[in-house]
């Protein structure tokens, strides 16, 4: 699968909101004007996100990179297939997937919406080998850019 599949140019978002719920709550308002989410997609993917943390630790990859989340929810909450950036100017607090009980500061979302639970693992596994195939330069380029259009053009030229 192709990435143009998987990013939208308007669906690329830069925030300077430091609480999580506040991030999800914009971010949700413009996906939900887009037709991409339900309704009841906002009140699940923060319920979500505090039972199953999804901050990653990027220290394994490189020490000089940001810590990043991938937050998503049940298929049912979505109306399609897609990888929504979200650049944080301010880091914000998720916890570890691995390691629940540890706090990460976060600097980039890959939030999931994904209408096909078959499809879930797939998309999961892109993002991580993204992050490992990529060199940390590029990556720290693209976690600290506050243009969606750099973003977007980033993600579509090296997103496999």
């Amino acid at each position: 699968m192709a990435s143009e599949d998987l990013f939208r140019e308007d669906a690329v978002f830069v925030t300077d909101k430091t609480d999580r719920s506040e991030i999800f709550k914009d971010v949700y308002q413009k996906l939900l004007e887009m037709n991409l989410v339900k309704g009841d997609f906002i009140d699940n993917i923060i319920e979500r996100e505090e039972k199953y943390p999804t901050g990653i630790l990027t220290r394994p990859l490189s020490r000089e990179l940001p810590n990043v989340a991938i937050p998503h929810t049940e298929g049912k909450f979505v109306n399609t297939r897609l990888i929504v950036p979200v650049a944080l100017k301010n880091s914000v607090i998720f916890n570890n997937m691995v390691n629940p009980t540890e706090e990460l500061p976060v600097k980039f979302l890959f939030m999931i919406l994904n209408d096909d639970p078959d499809k879930h693992a797939n998309i999961l596994a892109r993002i991580m080998d993204f992050l490992a195939d990529s060199s940390p330069d590029d990556l720290n380029e693209l976690f600290n850019s506050t243009s969606p259009a750099i973003i977007y053009q980033m993600l579509e030229e090296n997103f496999k």
